[in-house]
């Protein structure tokens, strides 16, 4: 199991000095997402500053941008970190990619199979002839004149990973992706019954395994009562989105999704927490002292997730306890991909 870092960058002067830090202490991979700022240009920075690290985005907000746009930011950063770059890709919501970004909403899930497909279209094209021709439902991009065409890289085959928590993303990514982020609102009970059997049955319709498919997610973490609280909200929040009935559904909590869903939509966002039971916020986070979390993270994810995170910001002055957090995480024996969790 691999273990990455989150990292939200306010400002690319810091960029620098923290992936550095990243990579001294030993995280195998960095990712940065797109929330307050572009997840694209901190990489493009961390690509000069790092030589190990995995780069990747989780996530960038696909239907914000058009798959040319994409390919090439991709092709770029994969040439820069010398072969190290994930591009990570999410749907978002329709609220937001209407409301936020001005673009049309249509069919999530067909959309953004068809823009992975059209992204490796042209990633093809620019490691071949320059020749493309892709007609989708979706999009149609039958132009690339050699004034456009960046040319082959020594690194052209780039991983896609994919964001998502209902069924149809967890098959379009075993059919097409080599990674899922698995939202950091998650249990180990939707993992199983949800995501896993999902990503398998897309895996299966390419004539792929399970061990195709790394499973990557931000972990919620909570060391004391202040962080257990903070969690709390954190998970309150999600817990009122619409789109993440189907976690609660699991564990037959569905109702809690629309009691937090009428407080929200009245703005009492200090009431919701306390519609969090204690049971929830231990399906959801691992509630333990900092030096107990590697062990409780191994036990609870060994053969479901491959890479993981915490949910916490990282700071360069604390780089002896987060290095010997991830020598802890690292030394741990685990159960190999895809073996059953007991």
């Amino acid at each position: 199991m691999k273990v990455d870092v989150n990292v939200l960058f306010h400002d690319l002067r810091e960029v620098a000095p923290l992936v550095r830090a990243a990579e001294q202490v030993g995280f195998d991979g960095l990712w940065t997402s797109e929330t307050q700022h572009d997840p694209f240009l901190p990489l493009a920075v961390a690509s000069t500053h790092t030589s190990r690290l995995q780069l990747g985005t989780a996530i960038a907000v696909a239907f914000a941008r058009s798959p040319t746009v994409l390919a090439h930011i991709a092709w770029d950063l994969q040439r820069a970190t010398q072969g190290r770059f994930i591009l990570g890709l999410g749907t978002q919501v329709k609220a937001h990619i209407e409301r936020r970004f001005g673009m049309p909403w249509e069919a999530p899930a067909p959309k953004l199979r068809e823009m992975i497909l059209a992204i490796r279209a042209l990633w093809r094209a620019w490691q071949g002839d320059g020749q493309i021709n892709f007609r989708g439902e979706f999009y149609t991009i039958t132009l690339m004149s050699p004034f456009f065409n960046p040319g082959p890289i020594e690194h052209p085959d780039i991983p896609i990973f994919i964001a998502g928590v209902n069924e149809h993303l967890c098959r379009v990514a075993g059919e097409l992706c080599q990674g899922f982020h698995v939202h950091p609102f998650h249990t180990v009970e939707y993992i199983r019954q949800i995501v896993l059997p999902n990503i398998e049955a897309g895996a299966a319709r390419a004539q792929r395994t399970r061990a195709d498919i790394e499973l990557s997610s931000t972990i919620f973490v909570a060391t004391d009562e202040a962080e257990r609280e903070a969690v709390r909200a954190q998970i309150a929040f999600y817990a009122s989105t619409p789109s993440y009935k189907s976690i609660l559904d699991v564990h037959g909590w569905g109702d809690i999704n629309q009691a937090l869903g009428r407080l929200a939509a009245r703005q009492k966002w200090d009431e919701m927490p306390a519609l969090v039971s204690d049971d929830l916020l231990n399906a959801v986070a691992i509630v333990a002292p900092w030096e107990e979390l590697p062990a409780r993270i191994q036990q609870r994810y060994a053969g479901l997730l491959d890479r993981v995170a915490l949910y916490l910001p990282f700071h360069a002055d604390e780089l002896p306890r987060w290095r010997a957090w991830v020598d802890a995480f690292q030394a741990r024996p685990e159960k190999s991909k895809g073996e059953k969790h007991l």
